[in-house]
This record gives structure tokens, sequence and C-alpha cells, in this order.
């Protein structure tokens, strides 16, 4: 491996790291105002959506504060967080598919979810 390939291979890294905290930031805000706007009181499935909306807004958090600090966490670490985002994510965004007007936080999620999925690649 040359200095130059290593070089792109850590830029591409710090971008992939940058973009997946972005995301992660962005879904956590999308699935917090979500889960504001269900009633605590609401049947069933509102219920699933404010406690899903929930959970992924503060492991969203908890991920993208991960990325975003100089954090002791090794790659193995910092894999598993990943790992544990996407699933949440994905999770997340099919209890919103079926709640009408939650498309935009669906989407989000999703987006975490592939850039989650993209980081974790660059770790291999």
């Amino acid at each position: 491996m040359t200095t130059t390939t290593s070089q792109q291979e850590l830029f591409r890294f710090l971008e992939d790291r940058f973009a997946c905290a972005q995301a992660c930031a962005a879904c956590a805000q999308a699935s917090a105002l979500r889960a504001s706007l269900v009633e605590p009181d609401g049947r069933d499935h509102q219920e699933l959506v404010r406690r899903k909306g929930i959970m992924c807004a503060e492991v969203c958090d908890a991920t993208c504060r991960v990325l975003s600090e100089e954090s002791a966490m090794d790659e193995t670490g910092i894999r598993a967080q990943l790992e544990w985002c996407r699933t949440v994510c994905l999770e997340c965004a099919h209890v919103f598919d079926k709640q009408p007007g939650a498309e935009e936080s669906a989407a989000a999620c999703r987006a975490c979810a592939q850039a989650c999925t993209d980081f974790i690649a660059t770790l291999r």
C-alpha cells in the first residue's frame, strides 16, 4: 500500500464516518419529532410509534457521539454500535411506514441505516 492509497483510504474513512454521524443526527431529530407528535395515551400502534421513535433518537444520538468524539472505543465497539444503530433505524422505519405522515421520518431512518452499513464496510 502506498502512502497516497493509505491517505485516500483515511479520507474515505473520515468522510464515511462524518456522513454516518450526520445521518444519525438527522434520524435522531426526525425520530424525536415524530415521537413528540404522538399522543402519549394513544392506541397500541401509537404507543409503538412513540417508543420506537424515542429509542431510535437515543441510539442515533449515542452513535453520533461515538463517531463525533475521540472515544476510547475500539473498532469492535464502533462496529457493534453501528450495527445496533442500523438495526434500530430499520425497525423504526418499518413502524413509521404504518404511520400516516411519517414518510420523511422513515426515510431519515433508512438513510441512517444505509450510512451505518456504508461505514461498517470501511471497517472491514
